[in-house]
This record gives structure tokens, sequence and C-alpha cells, in this order.
């Protein structure tokens, strides 16, 4: 049984208020494909390229600990024209970490490459949380989960989920990973092939 939102609920929106960053408001036809958890060997690179096939740019959400294993992809993702985010240098849980230790590896993560883009892992951060980080961070959250990590959901489900719900200004979430890597290509070649259709682009989020 699924146990996430595809499309977060707008009381959730509406109660977090503007400390999140949910979607973009503009008035072009600009959609916004991230990417959470890497950078990932055999993973990543394969995703560059098709985003590059298709002239499109990315945001990856990176772990620290992931950039400190894979420098030389860290280089790849911003040679390429794409732009890094802060995930924490570990994936922690913030409703399961004191705040002092999550803004701390928030931290320690902007050590090891400095943006003022954050993703929380899974989502979840507390208020005290957002108060800490909210000055040096805009904390990016998502219009779309594509489901990509989920076992159970299919490669198929996958592009569905985000195909039927992307519009211009949307956020969506894929991940870079070994266990998300078959549903994440297929959703998202057929994302890519969808935004070209409609005469989008998809473009990396504004280091606001």
């Amino acid at each position: 049984m699924r146990t996430y939102f595809v499309k977060p609920p707008a009381v959730i929106r509406i109660i977090r208020g503007n400390r999140l960053q949910w979607s973009i408001s503009n008035k072009s036809d600009e959609v916004y494909l991230t990417f959470d958890d890497g950078p990932t060997k055999g993973v990543t690179i394969s995703v560059l390229d098709r985003l590059e096939r298709h002239n499109a740019r990315g945001t990856f959400f990176c772990l620290g600990k992931n950039m400190v294993q894979h420098p030389d992809l860290v280089q790849e993702i911003i040679s390429r024209g794409h732009v890094v985010g802060n995930h924490g240098f570990e994936h922690l849980n913030g409703w399961r970490t004191k705040t002092s230790s999550y803004v701390d590896n928030v931290e320690r993560c902007n050590e090891v490459f400095e943006t003022n883009l954050f993703r929380p892992p899974y989502g979840k951060i507390l208020a005290s949380q957002i108060k800490e980080l909210k000055s040096q961070y805009k904390i990016v959250m998502w219009s779309i989960l594509s489901g990509d990590f989920d076992a159970k959901c299919s490669p198929k489900q996958c592009a569905k989920n985000v195909i039927q719900n992307i519009r211009p200004g949307s956020i969506v979430v894929f991940h870079d990973t070994v266990n998300a890597k078959e549903n994440m290509m297929y959703a998202l070649d057929e994302t890519l092939r969808h935004v070209e259709s409609r005469n989008w682009q998809a473009a990396a989020l504004p280091e606001f």
C-alpha cells in the first residue's frame, strides 16, 4: 500500500506557507526536474546523457557523503550546465533528529559543496529546523513525487504519476540511485518526451 502522496496535499502546503518552495510561480513554460540522493556511479551520468539529448537542465540534490566519494560526478553535473543542491551530508529524517544535529548535518554538506538550495530528505523537516535554516537556504520541496523509489510502482506508473500532473512551474522529484534506476530512467524518458511535445522547457531551479 502506498504511503506517500504523488502530489502534496494542499493543506500541507498551506500550513507550511511561504517558508517552503513547492513550485515556481512564473509565466514561462518551464518545468523543473530534480534528482535526489546521488551522485551515483553508473546512474548519474546516464541521467545527464538523457537530459543533454533533450537540451534539458536539472537540479541534483546531492548527499554530502556521495559528493565526497564521487567529486568527478559533481564536476560533471556542473560542467554540463546543471545545478547542485544540498540534501544533507547523510539522509537524515528531520522528524527523528534533534534540530542542532540536523542543522549541523546540512552545514557539513555545505562544506563539501556550497549552495543556497536545500531539500529535506524524505521531505520531513520540523518547524524549528526550518527556522534555523531559512535565512541561509531556500528549502525546496516538490509538486510531484514520481514514486521511482517504490519497488511496488511500475516504470509505467511512475511515468504516469509525472505526466498526468506536470504543469509549467512544477517541481518533479526523481532519484538518481541504483534502487530507483529502472523506474526513474523509463519515467524520465517519457517525461522529457512529454515536455518536448508541449513545447515546455526543462530548466534548473534558480539559485534564489
